[in-house]
């Protein structure tokens, strides 16, 4: 058994998901040509003067309503000075020792268990640029599309304590966000960006051990990957009473480390201090009142009523409400035809399937909760066998076919006329009588074999379970 504690605390970088930058008007598209979106504000010019956009602290201060922050009435910016190529000013603004709100919580499942993680603080900050490496060339470049683009960080308290419950941290705050609609949450494309904070100490010792932070962390997998390297090197490291040192290093995927980056800065490393031409952020508890009443009903809250209300398992209710479009798809297929089990398998296996090849949402996926629902109640009612909607539901997908009117015009109806299977089944013995022979010797497996030529020979539409029966029957 290991004998040391892991002590895990996450720096959360959302991008928020408004059409202009924090601080001046240009666009955040992602994807432009670099430096199209740039203007003398966010390149830094001198003599600029920044505006703060009121659409990005209205999505801030939702999110810190859906974990429960206390809202500071009074938040002041401030310049975070550090000298790098993307960084057109030499210093980001953002906010310090006066966030924007504090002391919140995140209710986390895990295996089926439900954990409370606290949230210090989540304040508000502008992106960097981004260096494009030319290896061929020798040269890196800069493109300050990125740059001002609005952030909020979300900072937790070390109360994760396992890699596994910092993905299930991780998740939660990204379904949060969407559930808002103030982020997308696209780890890919660097608008979820995830900091880790790792430490160990032997059990029932108060103090924390020395941490290193693992930076710039872009998937759910590398952050689990990460985090799980960092446990067994730094075990190792204490059980040989080596010198641990505080430092940030990097995660390589390819070889699945980590890599020691640089000693690890501090606050006043930072000089940070207020930023002279942003006047103090004053929240109006009015504003905020009508911003609550605003929020949706949130993925914890989804979750369980969806296991009481629905029936249907943890496992299945986490999945569907990972989103919430995918969550009202589920429920207004539900509505349509009311059963929430056999509803909730074809979403998690044949409509994400779909969705992740397409690379699109359900959202903007032509399929509707209708034709779902009567594809699942054809099968039921065995019209069409579980094996031909399957084949069907691509077209559908794909072209939001009616799949009752594609079953007729493609003649797919399930065969459930018993003398006509009874005749197709004895032809089907006849034609095969040594494995019958092997069946009655003790072959049952030979079941399947038999079940097999059926559909062959009617193309997968005869009836399965009435199948079963005359075979049985014939055969026994």
């Amino acid at each position: 058994m290991n004998k040391y504690e892991t002590i895990i605390g996450l720096e959360v970088h959302a991008q928020l998901k408004t059409e202009s930058k924090i601080f001046c008007g240009c666009s955040t598209r992602f994807g432009d040509e670099p430096n199209v979106n740039t203007c003398p504000v966010c390149a830094g010019m001198p003599g600029t003067l920044p505006v703060l956009n009121k659409r990005a602290v209205e999505y801030a201060i939702k999110m810190a309503l859906a974990v429960d922050c206390r809202i500071n009435s009074r938040s002041i910016f401030a310049r975070k000075n550090y000298f790098y190529p993307d960084l057109p000013k030499g210093y980001q603004v953002s906010q310090l020792e006066n966030p924007l709100a504090e002391h919140g919580h995140i209710v986390i499942l895990v295996e089926g268990r439900e954990k409370d993680i606290g949230i210090t603080r989540i304040h508000m900050e502008e992106d960097a640029g981004k260096l494009i490496h030319s290896l061929s060339e020798g040269v890196s470049y800069v493109d300050l599309n990125r740059s001002g683009v609005p952030l909020i960080e979300i900072v937790s308290e070390p109360d994760i304590r396992s890699p596994q419950e910092a993905s299930a941290y991780l998740r939660a705050l990204r379904g949060i966000l969407r559930c808002l609609n103030i982020s997308d949450g696209n780890m890919e494309e660097g608008s979820f960006r995830c900091d880790a904070n790792i430490s160990l100490r032997p059990y029932g010792q108060p103090e924390f051990g020395v941490r290193s932070e693992i930076k710039n962390l872009n998937s759910f997998r590398n952050v689990q990957k990460a985090l799980e390297y960092e446990v067994s090197r730094q075990t190792d490291m204490l059980l040989d009473r080596e010198e641990m040192v505080q430092e940030t290093r990097l995660f390589d995927p390819d070889k699945g480390i980590t890599v020691s980056m640089r000693g690890k800065e501090e606050a006043h490393d930072y000089r940070y201090y207020p930023d002279p031409d942003l006047v103090p952020l004053v929240v109006d508890e009015q504003w905020i009142m009508s911003l609550r009443r605003e929020l949706p009903e949130l993925p914890v809250a989804r979750i369980n009523r969806f296991i009481r209300d629905y029936e249907i398992p943890a496992e299945d209710a986490q999945l569907i409400t990972s989103e919430r479009d995918l969550a009202d798809f589920f429920e207004r297929t539900v509505d349509l035809y009311a059963e929430p089990k056999k509803i909730s398998n074809w979403i998690m296996t044949e409509l994400l399937r779909e969705l992740n090849q397409a690379g699109i949402t359900v959202k903007e996926a032509v399929i509707r909760p209708e034709h779902l629902a009567a594809l699942v109640k054809m099968v039921d009612d065995q019209v069409i066998s579980t094996k031909i909607a399957k084949n069907i539901f691509a077209e559908v997908f794909s072209k939001g076919t009616d799949p009752e009117k594609l079953v007729k015009d493609k003649g797919l109806l399930q065969i459930s006329d018993q003398s006509e299977l009874e005749r197709i089944v004895d032809e089907v013995i006849e034609a095969n009588p040594d494995e019958v022979q092997k069946y009655r010797g003790g072959r049952k497996k030979l079941m399947s074999f038999f079940v097999g030529q059926v559909m062959k020979k009617t193309k997968g539409q005869a009836n399965p379970g009435l199948v079963n029966q005359i075979l049985k029957d014939r055969l026994d």
